[in-house]
């Protein structure tokens, strides 16, 4: 019984995990497609306006690999900084698992 259990047990989590990483998959698929699709939108618009946001966006985003790589002080990471950070986190996780599929 209790071998059974374990087995189980195993079984479900191993399905979870798979799964979980399916759903991630898909949303990072989707958010860069988005994400793209913006992009291309804008430009045809205004080319300068989406040439700035992009800017903007890469810039905050080395803010926050900057602040991520910095020697920590207490009391020194302000709401921006946390948020740059925690922007940049998201998007290399969203981007190592976007690479991962095949959508084009």
């Amino acid at each position: 019984m209790r071998v059974i259990r374990g087995i189980g047990s195993f079984l479900n989590e191993l399905l979870m995990e798979i799964a979980g990483g399916v759903v991630l998959t898909l949303v990072a698929c989707l958010v860069l497609a988005g994400l793209a699709v913006a992009f291309v939108w804008g430009w045809g618009r205004s080319p300068l306006v989406a040439g700035g946001v992009g800017g903007a966006l890469l810039a905050f985003l080395g803010y926050g690999g900057w602040e991520l790589l910095r020697p920590a002080r207490p009391g020194r990471r302000g709401r921006l900084a946390g948020a740059a950070a925690t922007t940049l986190t998201v998007t290399v996780v969203f981007v190592v698992y976007a690479s991962s599929c095949n959508c084009s």
